[in-house]
């Protein structure tokens, strides 16, 4: 197939609206999927389908979700009547971490080995077989975290000698306001938490409502400092280069 210069599709999608980083990704793309949890990603859901009816969509259920993030979930497959496929950790392994470590030693020791298990490793499992991912990550999601991160990008963290993995950011650029002014005017189902004063949504034990004025990722893991607010899914892309080839 013909290579894929990362860094020149990175130039010609730099600013672009989110529908025209969709629009491009599932051109280039036929084996490529939507990573869902939030209501980024089912606005990324609500467009996408719109312009390919057979996205491949997937979410991680760590079996510590909210029961209003299951029922979310399953409101989402009925809605635009697509399969999302669950991915779970792997049980060997996280019944030995929980009877080793119990099930709340992320106050203790912070999440990361907790989010590698239940979340990270099921993940790099899932993309293993994919050529691409489309993520609803926002630069101001986080000014510690993700103010580098490019429309486009090799994803660094999962990718193998043997097989590059792209990643697609369309909503970099949007504000939590146009999102949810995308949810009104297009009537996009969501979590019921977010009308509980909950916005960035993860695992029940580790996600509460924000207080008004608070950033949006006060909520996750609030007992730990600002600048490890991330589960290590996109951690290893924030400061790398978007240049590299690859084959499609």
């Amino acid at each position: 197939m013909t290579p894929i210069d990362i860094q020149q599709l990175q130039i010609e999608l730099n600013q672009k609206k989110p529908r025209a980083i969709l629009k491009k990704a599932l051109e280039l793309y036929d084996n490529i999927a939507i990573s869902f949890s939030g209501a980024e990603d089912v606005v990324l859901i609500d467009m996408a389908v719109a312009i390919r009816k057979d996205i491949q969509v997937f979410s991680l259920d760590t079996g510590r979700l909210h029961p209003e993030t299951y029922r979310f979930i399953e409101q989402v497959r009925k809605h635009y009547q697509i399969d999302i496929e669950l991915l779970s950790p792997d049980t060997n392994v996280l019944d030995a971490f929980v009877k080793r470590k119990g099930l709340f030693s992320f106050y203790e020791d912070g999440h990361h080995e907790c989010c590698g298990i239940r979340k990270v490793d099921a993940l790099a499992r899932r993309v293993a077989s994919l050529d691409a991912w489309i993520t609803g990550q926002r630069r101001d999601q986080s000014v510690e975290t993700r103010q580098a991160i490019p429309e486009v990008q090799i994803d660094n963290s999962f990718s193998t000698e043997g097989h590059t993995l792209v990643k697609f950011n369309p909503l970099l650029n949007w504000t939590s306001a146009q999102v949810w002014d995308y949810i009104e005017a297009y009537q996009v189902p969501f979590n019921a938490l977010h009308r509980q004063g909950f916005i960035s949504i993860g695992c029940e034990p580790c996600t509460r409502a924000i207080l008004p004025n608070q950033h949006e990722r006060s909520g996750r893991w609030w007992w730990e400092d600002e600048t490890k607010k991330e589960c290590g899914l996109h951690a290893g892309n924030i400061e790398q280069d978007a240049s590299g080839f690859l084959e499609s």
